[in-house]
């Protein structure tokens, strides 16, 4: 067998079961692992040094082939269901023993990562790839060993990624071909079947959302973090796609932590990651600057194109897919914390797009209603963005996050009530919707009100405001913001209809209601007061 690279002279590719491959490439550098892509075929170079390739058939995850491993570790543990689907033993080693002997006459490309920069809580990773350009991936994505480790590098998880290895779904348990099979026990991942490379990037989420609470008392989060240059204030944003999470967490004032997956600790907020995996649709330098100058050598965007005649990148096609991708190293970008670490949260953002136009652009949640809302995990899509769909859609993906979360989200959720009461955070819910009317009617919030109410958040001058009581949320609207007008802060008052508002916020009410019925049976009383009311007399 055929090996380059720095090896691990502890640890080989028996931690996996692999006994016999044709060639083992150990930790190979962007340059040599851009080579290699395309000496394979894999890709093509951009006119800014970018590789770009394309995922094939699966542009995007595919939640419904995500498997876990059902045994004794497990069975009583997961919240089994559409999320977490079970899969016996017995499959994942039938699916193991098939994709070891596939790689016998294969050339593979193995990495040596962690997940987790703070040293305590980190995962120690070995990724075996078929693909070149999937090694690089994981270079960019996750955390990067100093050299010196390499030759004493001993993995505690590993990723075995076979893109054109097929399951048998008749004899190995699968719903189709392609899989995603994490197996706790074994401290394994088996995918398979699939190019998409962030099967590997959430399928080491998921592991450290069911290992850091089960073991280690830490509360991993899907959000963006940053923290304040001088001050070192830190600060968490949750949101769904639309929401605004990437936009409102890149501050020139303060320092990127991560844009995606982080723990938090009884010390500190930690981001899981050692690159940023951002969306490319219709990316612009002017709107996303550092994300548009971070796409250089070293950078992968998935599915994109071409304009014509050139190797100038085309963000506005969508002839592929409109998931278009670029994965990059956190030090492609120059605003970031290094080590990717802050302090205890001062305050926390849940970020909603609400096309019904009736939340508020800004309220501060109290424990209970903290709770019901992260589980709730509420934004809303618009008409037009599918077929069919006539008028807004609410979207609720429970914590953010919801095709990652192995356990059942109360557990996140009480997590995150205690962390806020011991360390007295602040939280808040961020409208970056519409206000006036519903979509087709309203207007969009404008996005200098949000950064207004957001900074004046992060500064402490809302701590010195009054106060009302929203009726149907039960959370308080502050009475001033700087630099926001009054009327804006009232979604009431600029609709200038209040039948028409309280029968559109009654409407919303009963659609959080109707999806928190799945979560009532764990939920506590706190979480269950946290819940919106309808108002009888506009009923």
């Amino acid at each position: 067998m055929l090996e380059t690279g720095i090896k691990s002279k502890k640890s080989g590719l028996e931690a996996a079961g692999i006994k016999k491959v044709k060639e083992a490439h150990w930790n190979l550098e962007p340059s040599h692992l851009t080579e290699e892509a395309l000496k394979n075929g894999e890709g093509v170079l951009t006119d800014t040094g970018a590789l770009m390739c394309d995922t094939g058939k699966f542009t995007g995850r595919a939640p419904q082939d995500r498997f876990i491993v059902e045994d004794d570790l497990t069975k009583d543990k997961i919240w089994w269901g559409n999320i977490n689907k079970p899969i016996s033993p017995a499959n994942f080693d039938r699916l193991h023993t098939k994709m070891l002997g596939y790689l016998e006459e294969r050339k593979v490309y193995v990495r040596d990562a962690y997940a987790g920069a703070d040293k305590t809580h980190r995962l120690k990773l070995r990724v075996v790839n078929t693909m070149a350009w999937h090694n690089l991936f994981c270079y960019n994505m996750f955390i990067r060993p100093e050299e010196y480790k390499l030759p004493d590098f001993e993995p505690n998880f590993t990723i075995i990624c076979c893109p054109e290895f097929e399951a048998d779904p008749e004899t190995d348990g699968t719903r189709q071909n392609n899989f995603a099979i994490i197996n706790f026990t074994k401290r394994m991942i088996l995918i398979g079947g699939t190019q998409y490379s962030g099967e590997m990037k959430k399928g080491i989420f998921s592991v450290m959302n069911f290992l850091l609470p089960t073991n280690e008392n830490v509360l991993p989060m899907h959000c963006s973090a940053n923290m304040g240059i001088e001050k070192s204030d830190t600060a968490i944003f949750f949101g769904l796609s639309g929401t605004g999470k990437t936009t409102l967490s890149a501050d020139p004032e303060r320092l990127l932590i991560g844009d995606d997956e982080h723990g938090w600790t009884e010390k500190n907020v930690f981001n899981f990651e050692g690159g940023c995996y951002a969306k490319a649709i219709d990316l612009t330098e002017e709107n996303e600057p550092d994300i548009f100058r971070a796409i250089k050598f070293g950078a992968i965007v998935e599915n994109t194109r071409f304009h014509k005649d050139s190797r100038k990148i085309d963000f506005a096609n969508t002839i592929v897919t409109e998931n278009t991708r670029v994965s990059y190293p956190l030090h492609h970008i120059d605003n970031i914390a290094s080590p990717s670490i802050g302090g205890i949260p001062k305050n926390i953002f849940f970020l909603t797009c609400d096309a019904f136009g009736v939340m508020p652009p800004l309220l501060r949640l109290n424990k209970g209603q903290a709770m019901y809302h992260f589980i709730s995990g509420y934004t809303s899509k618009v008409a037009g963005t599918e077929a069919g769909v006539t008028e807004p859609q609410p979207v609720f993906s429970a914590c953010f996050g919801g095709p990652f979360m192995p356990l059942h989200p109360t557990v996140y959720a009480e997590m995150l009530g205690k962390k806020m009461e011991e360390q007295n955070v602040n939280i808040w819910l961020i409208n970056t919707g519409w206000t006036g009317g519903p979509y087709g009617v309203g207007s969009r919030i404008k996005l200098k009100y949000t950064r207004a109410m957001i900074s004046a958040a992060l500064s402490g001058v809302l701590d010195n405001v009054g106060y009302r009581k929203h009726s149907i949320f039960g959370a308080e609207i502050p009475m001033t913001c700087p630099d926001v007008p009054s009327e804006i802060l009232s979604a009431r008052e600029t609709w200038q209809n209040d039948e028409g508002f309280y029968k559109m916020s009654n409407k919303l009410a009963r659609m959080f209601q109707e999806n928190f019925k799945k979560f009532e049976s764990y939920a506590n009383e706190e979480i269950m007061a946290g819940a919106p009311k309808v108002r009888k007399d506009y009923e």
